[in-house]
């Protein structure tokens, strides 16, 4: 008869819960769930030897074990730190782990570019979420952020330096991923960012996941830049037949379009199969995949505005009220708003939807805002028009 595996119990929040030996608190936390779980933004299970970078994970433990019942002398990165039998830890029940969080916060959004209107992360941002559920109101910081040169990776994801909070994410899923690195992290300090080495795009047949990975918008689809909100768009699960991954996707539509590929991934938002740049950026049509159904999104998550999956109707009772007339309808704005326009495929264009591909000319595209100084021309050397190295 097989030993039975000791199993170590820990005290979250007052909750206790029984984990196996070299359990982190993090993964502890998370089987908890709930407001237990405390905020993650460089940590990646699937990613060996992520963790310990961004800092927001702080906890404090209480009690370090049953053997050694004292508390630990500051807090500590639950992603990085392994639970023992008897270890109690306070995460939400706790002011000073809350107190650090704010000053996480607060330090990883000293250098980040407030361009969340024009961001492509816009609605599924990590660095949205936790500044809303842990930052501060305002921000002390007085000093011009820094900014960085332009570095081109290649037709298929856009670099905004800026924007990184350097999670190393990206680092390591290339290296797991990937035959070959070709970026990294350079120089150090304030000075360091995420670039390649001499100007190399990144082309492997799965480096389309660094865009997964990245929590916040610093690296993004070019192929669905500015085409349109991901709250506009509705999440479906599809798969197909391929020979480079499993081929399980998320594909996001508007009408029967398919504007963006992405993989699919679970609650903490982690991807849970990783797929190929084939399926990522070359299947851009329905017909390309078989559609299981829509997508269950998070109920608080903006994304699920008209998308809920398996809500039960309120009953009706204005009819009964009225006598069993039913009520009419004042102005119904989907004949008149034209926001479904069978002609214009935006993920066929190659760059943004303007005006113009809307009145009259489905084939009209604009430029990126941060590829091109208005009025000036090309930008190569900054990362966006606010830049002051910008030609």
């Amino acid at each position: 008869m097989a030993e039975e595996k000791k199993l170590f119990k820990v005290t979250i929040d007052n909750i206790t819960i029984e984990v196996e030996p070299g359990t982190n608190i993090l993964q502890a936390a998370r089987r908890i769930g709930g407001d237990v779980v405390p905020p993650a933004m460089c940590y990646y299970s699937k990613l060996k030897g992520s963790g310990g970078k961004c800092r927001t994970c702080l906890v404090r433990v209480a009690a370090g074990s049953t053997a050694d019942p004292r508390p630990m002398p500051k807090l500590v990165a639950s992603c990085r730190t392994n639970v023992m039998d008897g270890m109690v830890v306070e995460s939400m029940t706790n002011n000073t782990v809350l107190e650090a969080r704010k000053a996480v916060v607060e330090f990883l959004l000293i250098n980040h570019p407030l361009d969340c209107p024009v961001c492509d992360q816009a609605g599924e941002c990590d660095l949205q979420d936790l500044s809303y559920d842990h930052g501060r109101e305002s921000t002390r910081y007085e000093f011009e952020r820094r900014t960085f040169e332009r570095h081109d990776l290649g037709p298929y994801i856009q670099l905004h330096m800026t924007r990184c909070i350097l999670c190393f994410r990206c680092v390591f899923a290339a290296d797991q991923l990937t035959n070959k690195r070709a970026h990294g992290i350079l120089d150090r300090g304030d000075h360091s960012e995420i670039a390649t080495y001499i100007e190399k795009s990144l082309d492997n047949d799965f480096i389309g996941n660094v865009i997964d990975v990245c929590p916040v918008g610093a690296l993004t689809d070019r192929t669905f830049r500015f085409k349109n909100r991901v709250w506009f768009a509705k999440p479906v699960e599809a798969h197909r037949s391929c020979t480079k991954c499993s081929g399980k996707v998320r594909l996001w539509m508007r009408g029967d379009e398919v504007l963006r590929v992405t993989a699919r991934k679970d609650q903490w938002g982690e991807v849970e199969e990783f797929i190929c740049n084939e399926c990522r950026f070359e299947k851009k049509k329905a017909n390309d995949w078989v559609i299981e159904g829509p997508t269950t999104i998070n109920r608080h998550s903006v994304i699920s505005a008209g998308h809920y999956v398996g809500v039960k109707k309120p009953h009706e009772a204005l009819p009964e009220v009225m006598g069993g007339r039913k009520p009419k309808l004042v102005f119904d704005i989907h004949s008149v708003s034209g926001v479904n326009e069978p002609e214009v495929d935006l993920s066929l264009l190659p760059g943004p939807a303007t005006n113009e591909t809307f009145n009259g000319n489905p084939n009209s595209f604009g430029r990126n805002a941060t590829d091109v100084k208005l009025s000036v021309g090309p930008n190569t050397d900054g990362t966006d028009p606010t830049n002051p190295n910008t030609p």
